[in-house]
């Protein structure tokens, strides 16, 4: 590795975001000298080699594992282009995800010392002019420091950006720079897509609200910031103050509260004349914003994310259902910013590890989402614990709390999905240690009965099944959210399917896993025992032993779930656990026309319910607006929260019909067994695969369905009953 040498400011700058100034000069600057700029920092980083940005990754070095053991990824650039004889670098470093509270709860541990860290900085210039002699500078003592124009920039407050302040390299007053040890963190080269600017909204409308509010609406709920452009004649000294939010109030007045403690302002002090700015080491969740009093100056919002490359599309005839399909899009671009975030509003916005396994299969069919898991993966083994606990977010900012049912099954769940889609098995390799610590961290809390396992999941605290509508007595749990599904019933089914993941992948890498194939069959036999069919309590308690096939009598089982659902006003009841398999499991069992009939209901509780109340994305609640136009709780109210758009991926497998082939992953055979209803004219899905683009769209054409199919490898294809083995190509079936 070249970074060999960590700076800081040799005093703290407080607020202020330093930056860094090395002058140099290459005298064969216009003769082809070549020059690599290596760069990383505690912090986020912003680099300019002679007044232009050396690339367009923002909030770079993204956000990576840091406990113990952790790790920070670095950038490489070419920047020959930017070269001059005489030359200016400066690399300003803000707060960013390493140095900021990072935590919604004040008595988090660890909370305040990471917002004393100092600043730091790790580059190396390496210039190789025409000759062929080799210049290298690196971050030393003779690189100085100074205050920068932003003034305080944090993820969940925001930035102040005072224009007035002169551009370092001039007259502003110089410091030299420190040497330090730096984090002690492995660095590691760029892993995943980089954060980018990607897409750009002009408002869409100007609102003054009922409290005489000046409000825009971009017409998107979108994660990314504000670039703010004022005129020509522009003075010297005029403050702008900018707030976000996601949505309006009943009265049509702007409302924050459901951001908790985050204050997500911007404040811009500007200087003579013409000037741009958006925010350098924040980003924002919102599809409005306010002003704190009129302004010449014109706004665009810009939506930033990794840049994955988008790979599954779904259209219907269903204007609703469409836009449902746009909520599931804008949902994953809000959230999957470096890591697979909860939310990107509040004083959270974190790596809930619950969320992403629920949501990766979708993930997976709408964009290539390998490298990202990949990385996010590699941080999970990193903060899991000796004991194989996984934390419940990653990186872990809670000091180790984690250990969930539901939430920790990421650890296989996450990593047997990419392989499936993707089937390169490097990544079961890779993550194989870390999904067998976790089964035998389960196996440690399991309880013994007559000084023997029990072979259930019945010791640690859990999320159950998060927000479901099935409340629990007050007496049995008192927190509502977590459901009435029976912790130590979901716990055990979590405990069998994660064992019998990792036997599956164990297999795939030609490993022993006689003991966990040995396991999982015990696990069965004591949840059969323990958790007798005819004693299912809530919707979740029948889906999960259906969908994880620990059901002695599947059909029976889920003929009396659909009991249930239409017995709950054929609505759904499930919440975070629950809901990402209760369509696949009524359709497993001949009960499809019952779920669409859920996908379609548009009262609450429902998919399109949010759509019929203008959701640009998916909510955290399956009533984050009230039928009454009233909001839910303001202490846990995102508007942007991808978990529940993991319907989606039914639509992808069984409407539209496209899945893999768990014997060929990666698509190398695919599976295409549509299921058509008629409350839909027709249903489309393309998915752009490792092999080729699978698609499939069905239509009803004069009392017949018209099926047009196409796979580019060979496929077994199921249309009405009938199952055809066919090679690549395009095929038509009509009905």
């Amino acid at each position: 590795m070249t970074l060999n040498k960590w700076i800081k400011p040799a005093r703290d700058y407080g607020d202020v975001c330093p930056v860094f100034v090395r002058e140099f000069s290459v005298a064969e600057a216009k003769n082809g000298a070549k020059a690599t700029l290596t760069a990383t920092a505690f912090g986020c980083y912003e680099a300019i080699l002679n007044g232009t940005r050396v690339s367009d990754y923002v909030l770079a070095p993204g956000w990576t594992e840091t406990k113990k053991g952790g790790r920070l990824q670095f950038q490489k650039y070419d920047v020959s282009d930017l070269l001059q004889e005489s030359n200016i670098l400066e690399i300003t470093v803000g707060r960013g995800w390493y140095r900021s509270p990072l935590a919604p709860w004040k008595e988090e541990q660890g909370r305040d010392p990471r917002l004393d860290m100092p600043p730091g900085l790790a580059a190396r210039l390496e210039i190789a002019a025409g000759t062929g002699e080799k210049t290298i500078i690196e971050t030393d003592a003779s690189w100085h420091t100074t205050e920068s124009a932003v003034r305080f920039s944090e993820l969940y407050d925001g930035e102040f950006y005072d224009a007035r302040i002169l551009t370092p390299g001039f007259s502003a007053p110089f410091e030299p720079a420190e040497e330090y040890p730096g984090p002690g963190l492995t660095l590691v080269p760029q892993q995943v897509e980089e954060i980018r600017e990607m897409e750009h909204f002009s408002p869409a409308a100007y609102i003054t609200t009922p409290k005489g509010e000046s409000v825009i609406d971009f017409g998107q709920n979108i994660t990314g910031f504000l670039e703010i452009s004022f005129p020509e004649d522009t003075r010297e000294g005029e403050e702008i103050k900018i707030s976000f939010a996601e949505v309006l109030d009943a009265e049509g007045n702007f409302y924050t509260e459901n951001y908790r403690e985050a204050k997500s302002e911007l404040r811009y002090i500007t200087k003579n004349g013409a000037q741009t700015y958006k925010p350098k080491f924040t980003f924002f969740g919102f599809r409005y914003i306010r002003l704190d009093k009129p302004s010449n100056a014109s706004f665009a919002a810009t939506a930033v994310y990794s840049g994955m490359k988008r790979t599954g599309w779904l259209s219907c005839s269903n204007p609703l259902l469409n836009q449902f399909f746009e909520n599931v899009i804008w949902g994953q671009k809000g959230n999957f910013l470096d890591v697979p975030t909860d939310c990107p509003q509040r004083d959270e916005r974190l790596g809930w590890t619950g969320d992403a396994q629920v949501f990766v299969k979708t993930a997976a069919f709408n964009y290539d989402v390998e490298k990202f898991f990949t990385k996010w993966l590699a941080d999970l083994a990193i903060a899991q614990l000796e004991n194989g606990l996984v934390p419940h977010v990653v990186p872990d900012t809670q000091q180790g709390r984690g250990g969930s049912a539901a939430w920790g099954d990421a650890a296989t769940i996450c990593p047997w999905q990419i392989y499936l889609t993707y089937g390169d098995k490097k990544i079961l390799e890779n993550q194989f240690q870390s999904m067998c610590k976790w089964v035998d961290y389960i196996t440690s809390c399991g309880s013994i009965v007559n000084g023997e396992p029990s072979y259930l999941w019945t010791d640690g605290t859990h999320f159950g099944d998060w927000l479901s509508l099935e409340l629990p007595a007050p007496e049995v749990n008192p927190d509502i959210r977590r459901g009435a599904t029976r912790h130590d019933f979901l716990a055990t089914a979590f405990y069998a399917h994660s064992c019998g993941l990792v036997a599956k992948a164990g297999r795939v890498l030609g490993r022993d896993v006689s003991s966990y194939e040995n396991l999982h069959k015990k696990i069965i036999a004591a949840f059969r025992q323990n958790f007798p069919e005819g004693d299912y309590r809530t919707q979740t308690e029948y889906i999960l032993p259906l969908y994880f096939n620990l059901a002695e009598n599947p059909q029976k089982t889920a003929d009396e779930l659909a009991k249930k659902i239409t017995i709950d006003g054929i609505s759904l009841k499930t919440g975070f656990v629950g809901t990402p398999y209760i369509l696949h499991v009524l359709s497993r069992y001949g009960h499809t026309k019952l779920a669409y009939t859920l996908l379609l209901r548009q009262d609450y509780p429902s998919w399109l319910y949010p759509v019929t109340k203008g959701a640009t994305t998916i909510w955290e609640r399956w009533d984050s607006i009230k039928p009454d136009g009233s909001f839910q709780t303001a202490n846990m109210n995102s508007f942007n929260h991808y978990a529940y758009g993991a319907a989606a991926d039914w639509v992808y497998t069984v409407a539209a019909g496209i899945d893999t082939v768990e014997s060929h992953p990666g698509f190398e055979r695919v599976k295409i067994a549509p299921q058509p209803d008629p409350r839909l004219q027709w249903l489309s899905a393309h998915v752009n695969t490792r092999k080729g683009t699978v698609s499939s769209k069905w239509k009803y054409e004069n009392e017949k369905i018209r099926y047009d199919i196409e796979t580019p490898t060979p496929a077994e294809i199921t249309i009405g009953g009938q199952t055809h083995s066919v090679k690549a190509g395009s095929y038509i079936f009509i009905i």
